[in-house]
């Protein structure tokens, strides 16, 4: 009887995203649908699933626009890192297959979508060690002598684009600063595209004081995911501590934030952040009025989430 009201008994509830129980068993509550890789009949997008380390389950789903194959020149690559508050989601849920599968068809560019390992059984920073060992895979191929052929011979790592929503967001622009700090060899980065970024601070901004609930979940939520944090100005969340934020490794910077998300106003604050910088690419920021926090996965026909899909395809094929 003992053992079997552990199995039932919950240490953490942060519904509606996972349930964490005393026996250490995990239930995530969302993210847990797959879609295998395939020929998509609208988009004319292929995609496959390559291993990147077997020992650690990183992985990756690879998307290649089929339209024209092979392509008479290099295709841009759009490297993107799925959202879930680090906890929930992979690359081969169908909100994100068809997500990348979209921005692939609309830009006629590679798209490499990358799994990381996930908190609480990995906590942050694992997420961004991982997604810093994918990018290194991915830069193995720019002598055209990695182990992906798509790679290998069609993609112009002259023109590398980051982008990911919410926690991958966070990833995006953390990968963006070690590019800048540590460089990658055979890649330029040329952007990053951050779609509703999961920052966060001690000192509340904008409209953060008005919603104090919120903004505790917030908090709590962090230290879930990173149980080592010093806090909610860690640099890995609060880009305003991280004293390489100057250092930014691209050339130019999207923002996309959302009217009602607790979050919009780390993204505009961002902006500020990176002009003072000293960094000195240009930002550009844009607000969909009226939507919450990553509505473009839940209404992806919506007019909005239509427009934010218009931007980021600018944003990567702006010369």
């Amino acid at each position: 009887m003992e053992a079997s009201s552990t199995d039932s008994e919950i240490a953490f509830d942060i519904s509606p995203i996972m349930k964490v129980y005393k026996n250490g068993r995990v239930e995530r509550l969302a993210g847990e649908e797959v879609v295998p890789p395939s020929l998509d009949p609208k988009t004319n997008v292929e995609s496959k699933d390559v291993v990147i380390s077997k020992e650690d389950g990183i992985s990756a789903r690879l998307f290649i626009p089929k339209t024209n194959y092979p392509p008479s020149q290099k295709l841009p690559l759009f490297v993107y890192f799925h959202g879930g508050a680090f906890c929930i989601e992979t690359p081969f849920s169908p909100n994100y297959h068809n997500f990348v599968n979209t921005v692939v068809s609309m830009t006629n560019a590679i798209g490499v979508s990358v799994h990381y390992r996930r908190a609480p059984e990995h906590p942050v920073p694992i997420a961004h060690e991982d997604s810093w060992r994918a990018l290194k895979w991915v830069a193995s191929h720019a002598d055209g002598n990695g182990p992906d052929e798509w790679l290998n011979l069609h993609a112009d790592f002259g023109k590398v684009f980051f982008s990911g929503d919410s926690a991958g967001a966070n990833i995006s622009h953390y990968l963006g600063i070690r590019v800048g700090t540590e460089g990658l060899p055979g890649v330029k980065l040329e952007g990053i595209a951050l779609v509703h970024p999961y920052f966060w601070g001690v000192d509340r901004i904008g409209s953060e004081g008005e919603r104090a609930e919120h903004s505790s979940k917030v908090n709590d939520l962090w230290r879930f995911s990173c149980p080592t944090t010093t806090g909610s100005d860690d640099p890995i969340i609060n880009p305003a501590k991280d004293p390489n934020l100057g250092r930014l490794g691209c050339s130019r910077v999207l923002v996309c934030v959302a009217g009602n998300d607790l979050l919009k106003d780390r993204g505009w604050n961002y902006k500020e952040l990176l002009e003072k910088s000293g960094w000195s690419g240009p930002v550009q920021v844009m607000e969909a009025k009226d939507e919450e926090h990553v509505f473009h996965m839940f209404k992806p026909t919506c007019d909005n989430a239509l427009a934010l899909l218009d931007q980021i395809a600018s944003f990567i094929k702006q010369n």
